[in-house]
């Protein structure tokens, strides 16, 4: 439970106000739980719009992104779905390549994601 809380606070003190107007709590610590799952995939490489970043640039970049046009946001799929998944000007969808060239879209990686942490709770 402390451990939970702990994840509560920290996620507030990273979502931006406006972002903070629509999600509630629990969904933006599991929103930031997502980001931090990407940000420490070491094996991977996060490409947006046809470039190659790695894993810590795309937390930022999704945490920016959430920050700016996530004020109709009020759950972790929907971040999901509107915010990490794709571009919203080109609309490619954003993609992980791992190690061993094996590649994936955010959509799915994250979605795996959140449906291992639903599973644990």
């Amino acid at each position: 439970m402390i451990r939970r809380r702990i994840l509560v606070a920290s996620a507030l003190a990273v979502v931006g106000l406006r972002a903070q107007a629509a999600v509630n709590a629990i969904e933006a610590a599991r929103i930031e739980r997502l980001i931090g799952y990407v940000e420490t995939r070491r094996q991977a490489t996060f490409i947006r719009n046809g470039t190659a970043h790695s894993c810590a640039e795309a937390a930022k970049f999704l945490r920016r992104k959430f920050d700016k046009i996530g004020e109709h946001v009020s759950t972790a799929a929907q971040f999901i779905d509107q915010i990490a998944s794709r571009s919203s000007t080109g609309g490619q969808p954003y993609l992980f390549r791992f190690a061993d060239g094996r590649t994936v879209t955010a959509a799915q990686l994250l979605g795996d994601e959140l449906r291992r942490m639903d599973r644990q709770s």
